[in-house]
């Protein structure tokens, strides 16, 4: 996968005002395992669906650098990360009483390493699963969109 590092510039965080939507940066952790494209899915620590790697902005990260940061504390994921946004999905907080809207931007990490020792693995399980198989793991629509049309390879197909 032909990466380009130049489009992105590391973020300042501004305070948020109360009540608006809120921005995300989520992993899509990938590797090539006989040929076939697996994606890695975690556990969420309140419900237990799966879903994936996600956090808030970092001072001074770039949003794919912090979505490589959310793979390795939550999932225990090393990887490259690229900075071309795969698409944006929406979600509601289960128990958020404000119903505030949550828009995470989904980044793929290609996957180098696997801790066996990690920040979340005491509240988190993870697995890897074919891309049918964990666009049918998650809830939202956008997302199992995303994960559906997501090929790492393709660009490479096209220019080989």
């Amino acid at each position: 996968m032909l990466l380009n590092k130049s489009l992105q510039l590391p973020l300042r965080i501004a305070r948020r005002k109360k009540g608006k939507a809120r921005t995300q940066f989520a992993a899509l952790p990938w590797r090539l395992q006989g040929g076939t494209v697996q994606i890695c899915l975690i556990t969420s620590r309140g419900s237990g669906r799966w879903i994936l790697p996600k956090g808030w902005p970092i001072n001074r990260q770039t949003p794919a650098e912090a979505a490589a940061t959310e793979a390795r504390e939550e999932a225990g994921l090393i990887g490259t990360p690229d900075d071309r946004c795969l698409g944006v999905y929406s979600y509601v907080k289960r128990g958020d009483r404000s119903r505030t809207p949550h828009l995470a931007m989904v980044y793929g990490i290609e996957v180098t390493q696997v801790l066996q020792d990690w920040d979340e693995r005491r509240q988190r399980r993870r697995k890897w699963f074919s891309l049918a198989e964990a666009a049918a793991r998650v809830d939202e629509p956008e997302l199992r969109h995303i994960i559906t049309g997501f090929d790492p390879l393709a660009e490479t197909r096209r220019l080989g």
